[in-house]
């Protein structure tokens, strides 16, 4: 087998995909690396060998004979670095959210289909072994029909991982309902099998805003500041110096297909999980922790309160950062650089949970006033809900 050229542009945490694909002489090398930061480029020939080429400017890189592009930089520059590689035919990984924007990922769904060019979204979370087992139980019609389906999530290292950076200016993220939450609004409507066209929420910048410690991070890691020591909440220091974004979000959703769904993000719990319900005409399922040593239990009786199930499945994760899913996203995205055709994950399904996340948020600051979501151009979907052939 030859082996296909990558390129990673953003040598940041994320970048260990990249590592996950550096398999020269089976299959896969990492043929250039891109960063601003210079002393990140200087380690590339450390890890990808000394024949890598580096950039600091993605578009230094548009001319090298690529055959697929891991985009692993911040949210706010995916869309302009994806159209440049979509126009010049170059496959692209976009790491999730897709864009900041409805408008944006609407863009990049017309640039990928434009240019015939091949467009992944890093949606890792359909991987998950948690959810891949719920969407099963939900497809072996073990719930019945689904009605709603319910989300909590505790980000218990909320503050150092999304108020210390970029994140916590809304100019790069829009808010977190939409950057955190477009990994569970993506898995609700997977869970849900459609998509939502009406929203309404609530929230506020809660706790972190309170706080007057702040400081520039230049040439940092999120490495660098991240501790389990770090806690409570209001005695962070160090944060971001503009801070914008909500730490407490809730919205309601209404789907194409009749479900209603919820979802609540909270950045200062003691811990760090996602909790889904999904109600059925026949049962009712819910996950209790979402890592190694998880289950999923299925009540199908009537009863008061009891723990006991009537399904218990446990869920066991495989080997590989977040809980075996990044190695299958790699392998999935190198298949589809390949062969293309269709993937667990769905560019259309990306855009999908940004534009709930956008409206939610849009309500969210505006008193919580429903916004509508409009659905993709009929054509556009069609073009994806082929396999982009």
């Amino acid at each position: 087998m030859n082996d296909i050229r990558i390129g990673v542009i953003g040598l940041g945490i994320r970048s260990n995909l990249a590592d996950l694909v550096h398999r020269p002489g089976s299959g896969s090398v990492v043929a250039a690396a891109c960063d601003r930061d210079p002393r990140m480029l200087a380690l590339a020939g450390d890890r990808f060998g000394t024949g890598v080429r580096t950039a600091q400017d993605h578009r230094e890189l548009l001319d090298a004979g690529l055959d697929g592009v891991f985009v692993l930089t911040p949210d706010h520059t995916h869309e302009r670095i994806g159209l440049d590689l979509l126009s010049r035919g170059v496959p692209v990984f976009l790491d999730k959210p897709m864009a900041i924007s409805t408008e944006g990922c609407d863009r990049l769904l017309a640039a990928a289909r434009t240019h015939r060019t091949r467009l992944y979204v890093g949606h890792n979370m359909r991987h998950l072994p948690v959810v891949a087992a719920m969407r099963e139980i939900v497809g072996n019609g073990t719930v019945g029909e689904v009605k709603a389906v319910w989300c909590r999530h505790f980000v218990g290292h909320g503050g150092d991982f999304y108020f210390k950076d970029w994140h916590a200016d809304r100019r790069n993220t829009t808010g977190l309902l939409l950057q955190k939450g477009a990994h569970d609004i993506d898995v609700i409507h997977w869970l849900a099998g459609g998509y939502t066209r009406r929203v309404n929420a609530m929230g506020g910048l809660t706790v972190y805003g309170g706080i007057d410690s702040r400081g520039e991070r230049d040439g940092q890691r999120m490495t660098d500041w991240l501790s389990e020591d770090n806690w409570p909440p209001l005695s962070l220091t160090g944060l971001n110096p503009v801070v914008d974004v909500e730490d407490l979000s809730m919205m309601l959703m209404r789907l194409d297909n009749g479900v209603f769904a919820s979802y609540q993000q909270c950045h200062y719990t003691p811990d760090y999980w996602r909790n889904y319900t999904v109600i059925g005409t026949e049962g009712r399922m819910e996950n209790f922790g979402d890592a190694d040593g998880a289950e999923i239990r299925v009540w199908n009786r009537r009863s008061d309160y009891r723990a006991d199930a009537d399904l218990v499945v446990p869920v066991e994760a495989a080997a590989g950062s977040h809980g075996g899913a990044d190695p299958l996203l790699a392998a999935e995205f190198l298949g589809f650089v390949r062969e293309g055709g269709a993937t667990v994950t769905s560019p259309l399904a990306a855009r999908e949970a940004v534009a709930a996340g956008y409206a939610a948020t849009v309500s969210l600051r505006d008193g919580g006033r429903p916004v509508d979501v409009a659905p993709v151009a009929p054509d556009l979907a069609a073009y994806f809900s082929g396999g982009q052939r």
